[in-house]
């Protein structure tokens, strides 16, 4: 009855089944993962918006890798803004997440001579991208700058290409390493991305607070896998019943169509024979029909 299952295109279909199911599983769990991580984030962004402001210096040094725990925490820093070093990184967002622009970065001096990189906010482009654009000046003199502690840009973790041959004081990636080559002066590892002072006119364009309150919709998608590989050897069991119920129902209609052929077979031989003795009475009848009297 189920002889059907060995032939070639219900194995294709069985094997396929197969592969699909510990495929979503996994899918299922890296969305899982994917969502674990993004809640971690919230809290981790939560927790260091949350806490008082400390010094930069107790948290970054030259050369030094931001760890993650750091990350977002409100610092402070006081020093004089290197204007001469300042450039501006391509392909950046504004607030409104449409517009493609700048950021300004501005070395900040320190009183000991080291320096650290200030994300002063966000600019138009203009019309020109091979030109340096239109840039508000920094503060003169000694200022205090109060941002949130980032991590150096690389291409690995942020997906951007660190394009050469740019324009001058053009670059793609903010990275404290690179400064350090280009001004002589060493940096602290990382950047602020500055919150206050806000400049006159909110220009640059300050980056806004990070979002940590949506989680997104990667539980969603997880619980979608799971019931797609579920749904995998349910889906095998209807398609065999079903082909088993038409194969059924098949054969039962082509025994019938035999029995309905035998029968009537049987039917049309009783009625073509000829009854027996039916020559011999039309025989008897003609000799007993007497012939005509003569004149």
């Amino acid at each position: 009855m189920y002889r059907f299952l060995l032939s070639r295109q219900w194995v294709i279909l069985t094997l396929v089944g197969l592969v699909l199911i510990p495929v979503m599983i996994k899918l299922g769990y890296w969305q899982l993962h994917r969502h674990q991580h993004k809640v971690a984030q919230n809290a981790l962004i939560a927790r260091s918006l949350a806490d008082d402001p400390v010094p930069v210096t107790t948290l970054a040094a030259p050369g030094r890798e931001l760890p993650r725990r750091d990350m977002w925490r409100t610092v402070t820093a006081t020093g004089t803004y290197d204007t001469a070093h300042e450039v501006v990184v391509r392909q950046r967002t504004a607030a409104d997440e449409q517009s493609i622009g700048y950021y300004v970065v501005t070395p900040l001096v320190l009183g000991d001579g080291r320096g650290v990189l200030i994300n002063r906010g966000w600019v138009s482009a203009g019309n020109d991208l091979t030109k340096f654009p239109d840039v508000p000046a920094a503060p003169r003199g000694k200022v205090t700058v109060t941002g949130r502690m980032m991590a150096d840009e690389t291409t690995a973790a942020s997906g951007i290409k660190d394009t050469k041959g740019l324009p001058a004081r053009q670059v793609m990636l903010i990275n404290s390493s690179e400064q350090t080559k280009r001004t002589g002066r060493p940096m602290l590892g990382g950047y602020i991305e500055q919150t206050t002072p806000k400049s006159p006119g909110n220009t640059p364009e300050l980056v806004p607070e990070p979002d940590h309150d949506s989680i997104g919709p990667h539980m969603a998608y997880a619980i979608q896998w799971w019931l797609f590989a579920a749904a995998v050897p349910v889906g095998w069991i209807v398609l065999v019943r079903r082909e088993r119920r038409d194969r059924a129902a098949a054969a039962k209609e082509a025994q019938e169509a035999r029995e309905a052929g035998a029968t009537a077979a049987a039917g049309d031989g009783g009625r073509t024979a000829e009854p027996a003795g039916s020559g011999e009475t039309e025989a008897a009848g003609d000799e007993a029909t007497p012939a005509p009297a003569g004149p």
